[in-house]
């Protein structure tokens, strides 16, 4: 009877002792999802030992300052940016008028006449203007960015040489050559890439969702309820993308800096045997980056999916509005 209890009693305590285990590995398990989901300790950057990159927390200029300071540099060449965005008012204009035009093709396609002769032929010239002007306004665009990058290194290396010589003493030459090599080319992207899409879309949805209040009121305030909500979004995930991008190129000039003294003092490092040394010390730096570029790719990819699920849920509203199609007169009903 004793040995039974004693096999029972191990039998329980096993049973509760795995129980106790499987509730402490579902509280860590929670515990972690916490830390992943958006606004998680996971996220957070200000943890990151930067070392030299400390200054990455320091606050920046504000939109408006830096557009100004950039409109500086590309002033004397004001007519690109001008044709540029000329040219993107006709391309959005163009985008804008297409889809009505080619709805009224489709429908007008039974009957034939002259009705659907003249909308086919207005659409073909609305695809040549639209193809035309924006073909110019990239052009335009990337002839800005090749301007604003040239200069701003000009400046900024024509600054670097003009400073005392202790500044050398405090700053590295790693440091340095990243700010004129990659940082340069990354803040020319503002012209050439975001100020064009950012201008194109914003004409085109404003344009888009006027003929949407004109077409549908129901159809127009769904759009802009989902509008609203990417732009809730886009704005987090703008700042989040904004302080990420600051530590990237921090880690980036670290890392510039020490292969730029492991390699220059080479002899030095065969001498003492410290090759292994140097590695780690550049790889230190390239886990940091990998790390908040492997964090910048998930804040992108939880970016997009917001954005086609609130884009296809558009569409599934768009869906349940029923369609009726009239056979006195062939036109369309909608009933929301």
């Amino acid at each position: 009877m004793r040995a039974a209890r004693i096999r029972a009693a191990a039998t329980v305590n096993g049973e509760f002792g795995g129980l106790g285990r499987r509730r402490l590995d579902a509280g860590e398990f929670i515990g972690r999802l916490r830390n992943v989901l958006p606004g998680g300790s996971w996220w957070r950057l200000e943890d990151e030992d930067a070392g030299g990159a400390g200054r990455a927390d320091a606050s920046g200029a504000t939109a408006a300052s830096a557009l100004s300071r950039m409109w500086a540099l590309v002033a004397n060449d004001r007519w690109v940016i001008f044709a540029g965005f000329a040219s993107l008012i006709c391309a959005a204009l163009a985008e804008i008028a297409i889809p009505h035009l080619l709805a009224a093709s489709i429908f007008s396609a039974q009957n034939g006449g002259a009705v659907f002769y003249r909308n086919a032929k207005l659409l073909v010239v609305l695809c040549m203007i639209s193809g035309v002007f924006s073909g110019v306004r990239s052009c335009c665009f990337g002839i800005a960015n090749m301007i604003l990058v040239k200069r701003m290194r000009e400046m900024l290396f024509d600054s670097i040489l003009s400073q005392d010589i202790a500044f050398f003493d405090e700053e590295t030459v790693g440091d340095l050559t990243s700010r004129l090599g990659s940082d340069c080319q990354q803040v020319s992207r503002v012209i050439g890439n975001d100020l064009n899409l950012i201008s194109r879309n914003l004409l085109q949805g404003i344009g888009a969702l006027i003929y949407l209040l004109i077409l549908s009121w129901p159809l127009g305030l769904c759009t802009m309820l989902t509008c609203g909500t990417l732009s809730t979004i886009m704005l987090v995930h703008g700042r989040y993308q904004k302080k990420a991008s600051k530590f990237a190129q921090e880690f980036t000039a670290s890392a510039n800096n020490v292969a730029q003294e492991a390699i220059s003092l080479v002899r030095t490092v065969r001498v003492y045997g410290t090759e292994k040394q140097e590695f780690k010390r550049y790889a230190k730096w390239l886990d940091k980056l990998y790390d908040v570029s492997f964090r910048q790719t998930m804040a992108y990819g939880g970016w997009s999916l917001s954005l086609n699920y609130l884009y296809h849920s558009t569409q599934l509203c768009v869906g349940c509005c029923c369609f009726d199609w009239r056979n006195s007169n062939h036109e369309w009903e909608v009933h929301c």
